[in-house]
């Protein structure tokens, strides 16, 4: 260690005082522990609110909804109506959809309990692979467990390299890329800072797109009427976003066309449409709420919908899809809805996971 007078001091040597973490045998004695140096696989989902009483979720939409990358709307113009007029009402009306989903029984949402048990089969997947030298936790972009705290524990924990894998198939701004913000948001506030990556999108991966059209295989298995039409639900975002250089929309579309082609179906019996529409702009089009009426205008009585973007099951495919979407098409006249149910943690989906690991850990393990 340096001493401000007299430079280096010269204290007794010592050596590992714990597994994993000590000093190395000729530091001095006041020198801070060393830990065994890690890699760590950071796995990032949405968010979530802590519970659905009214200031748990305004605190999550505050967050959520003064994100840039999400409403990029002027804060002068756009903070007032937030503040005001957004953010004292729609609390009420978003925690109660979220109590029809909630896990009363683990206080949870069912967001934070998938990622959970995908995170936790990612990391048995991985230690068979490489055995403990591979941390692995999981972080929410908006919520807890935050992206700065789990970064601060693997930093503590000895992890010399952190590979953050955002859970979106598909880059959009809004989701990928504030994901990665937060998480370099996060690192300038370590001394020390890892070396780090982080994963692409996989929208068009081998094992992502044959664990989709698994999951088609399975449910249509258990249907005593087959479909008429399956329907690719993806979240969607303002039309203007695909003109300034997003490349969501062409991602979906291609994400449709090899499930299409996996599944061995003709060209028109999947169609792809977006959903969650919010404020006045026009949105990517067709909106999956409207689709689904009109399908059943059209004599389409028997749909599937499924959900490709969303990689694991929550406020938007469990009460949207499930509520007001599957609302929609019954009061058009249509007869039979089934919701495909997201990937979550599907052995299928968590070997695409793994593999996609792997792929990005290429040259940091030996």
């Amino acid at each position: 260690m340096l001493d401000a007078k007299h430079g280096l001091t010269h204290a007794p040597q010592v050596s590992v005082i714990a597994p994993g973490q000590g000093r190395l045998s000729h530091a001095p004695a006041d020198h801070p522990p060393v830990r065994k140096a890690k890699i760590g696989v950071l796995v990032a989902n949405l968010g979530t609110p802590d519970n659905y009483d009214y200031w748990s979720m305004r605190r999550y939409l505050n967050e959520f909804l003064s994100d840039k990358r999400v409403i990029d709307y002027s804060s002068w113009l756009w903070q007032p109506l937030l503040q005001l007029v957004i953010l004292t009402k729609r609390p009420f009306s978003s925690g109660a959809n979220y109590k029809l989903i909630w896990d009363h029984e683990r206080n949870e949402s069912p967001l934070l309990t998938i990622t959970k048990e995908q995170t936790r089969k990612i990391a048995e997947g991985i230690a068979a692979q490489y055995g403990d030298g591979i941390m692995v936790d999981f972080c929410m972009r908006y919520g807890n467990p935050s992206t700065e705290s789990k970064v601060r524990a693997m930093v503590e924990a000895g992890c010399e390299k952190i590979l953050f894998f955002p859970l979106y198939p598909h880059y959009a701004g809004a989701t990928s890329a504030t994901a990665n913000d937060q998480f370099f948001r996060a690192l300038m506030k370590e001394k020390r800072q890892p070396s780090v990556r982080t994963v692409p999108e996989y929208f068009d991966h081998p094992l992502y797109i044959d664990a989709l059209a698994q999951s088609v295989e399975r449910v249509y298995a258990t249907l005593d009427t087959k479909p008429d039409v399956l329907v690719a639900s993806y979240h969607g975002m303002p039309k203007r976003y695909l003109m300034e250089g997003d490349p969501y929309h062409c991602q979906c579309a291609k994400t449709t066309r090899l499930m299409r082609e996996r599944l061995g179906w003709e060209k028109g019996t999947i169609d792809t449409t977006f959903q969650s529409v919010f404020g006045p702009e026009e949105w990517l089009r067709p909106y999956t709420v409207e689709h689904v009426a009109e399908l059943a205008k059209q004599g389409k009585k028997n749909i599937a919908v499924i959900a490709p973007a969303f990689s694991s099951d929550c406020i938007e495919t469990l009460e949207e899809i499930n509520g007001e979407i599957r609302e929609a098409f019954e009061h058009a006249g249509g007869e039979t809805f089934t919701y495909i149910p997201c990937l979550n943690e599907d052995d299928s989906h968590i070997k695409a996971l793994l593999a996609v690991i792997s792929d990005n850990l290429a040259g940091w393990l030996r």
